[in-house]
């Protein structure tokens, strides 16, 4: 195999692969939307166990009187808790609504924790993000695109490489119609024999 044919063989394999990984990244960002799921990232170890950090969880909005004690639930803890970022835990406890309120009070607690959450809280929404199902390891791709420099290095560089590949062939195709040039069609009378006249008695050619 010549060096053109392997670099091209290459070139291709390169192009089908980042082609493929594209579309997986492009089919976990949108598919789960087009199903009407919510997607989050896990990025602590309290419910080890049952999933780990770096698993992509796929939620559904359920209403709030829909959930029950062993859902896995996706919320912001109430502000006196100290926590300011979002919490995924199972409920262990739902308590009546108190009397003037729509909303009951949930107590929730991590799978790999041996207590449960120092706090409850009642849902100010009608619905509620309630865990479907779960990817382990995938989320960390979704951590790394979230950096520029990570970005760049995944998506930009490829598409770059397969931009040029792509420009390397335009340009062969280029230079090889410039060499062959434009064929030229058969001559449709080449081959076919041409007819002199034959002179009268008198010596004139008629036509």
């Amino acid at each position: 195999m010549s060096a053109t044919r392997t670099a091209k063989t290459i070139g291709n394999a390169m192009i089908t692969a980042v082609a493929l990984i594209a579309t997986a990244i492009a089919a976990l960002m949108l598919l789960p939307g087009l199903l009407g799921l919510d997607r989050y990232v896990i990025t602590g170890g309290s419910m080890s166990g049952t999933f780990e950090r770096g698993a992509l969880v796929f939620e559904r909005q359920v209403p709030v009187a829909d959930l029950r004690v062993g859902d896995v639930i996706t919320y912001l803890p109430p502000a006196e808790s100290g926590i300011t970022e979002l919490v995924t835990h199972r409920i262990i406890s739902i308590e009546p609504a108190p009397a003037g309120t729509d909303s009951p009070i949930f107590q929730t607690q991590g799978d790999a924790n041996e207590s449960a959450d120092p706090w409850t809280f009642a849902l100010e929404d009608a619905v509620q993000p309630r865990v479907e199902g779960w990817l382990p390891e995938v989320g960390w791709i979704f951590i790394g695109l979230a950096e520029p420099l990570t970005r760049v290095l995944v998506i930009g560089i490829p598409a770059g490489i397969v931009a040029l590949l792509c420009l390397r062939d335009v340009i062969s195709a280029l230079r090889g119609s410039k060499t062959t040039g434009t064929p030229v069609p058969p001559d449709p009378n080449a081959g076919v024999p041409v007819l002199t006249p034959a002179p009268t008695p008198s010596g004139q050619v008629v036509t």
